[in-house]
């Protein structure tokens, strides 16, 4: 089985910087895109980022503060978070594609940790 583990949430005030880390574990024959996506209390699961074969992807919201980045040889994806705000404050979701034979790619999610952006 695959396990994707998320670190790295917490309290900060706006204007500060927190960085997320997601590690990938368990039967993984190749990773294709890894990413992050957030979910603020009483709304739906927004995409943040993503990264794949050295393209990465921002939602509008989030260019210019947000970097995401990866180590392969550690399959893990971090997410660098810098100028945070208020409306930041949400669980963070690590998402990736990972293939656990050499057939087929299925989609995985880690159980979330909570940013929480005080003004």
């Amino acid at each position: 089985q695959v396990q994707l583990l998320e670190s790295g949430g917490g309290l900060v005030q706006a204007g500060g910087s927190l960085i997320l880390s997601c590690a990938a574990s368990g039967r993984i024959f190749s990773i294709g895109v890894m990413g992050w996506y957030r979910q603020a209390p009483g709304k739906q699961r927004d995409f943040v980022a993503d990264s794949n074969g050295g393209t990465t992807n921002y939602a509008d919201s989030v260019k210019g503060r947000f970097t995401i980045s990866r180590d392969n040889a550690l399959n893990t994806v971090y997410l660098q978070m810098n100028d945070l705000k208020p409306e930041d404050t949400a669980v963070y979701y690590c998402n990736a594609n990972i293939a656990t034979s050499g057939v087929s790619y299925y989609q995985f999610w880690g159980q979330g940790t909570q940013v929480t952006v005080s003004s």
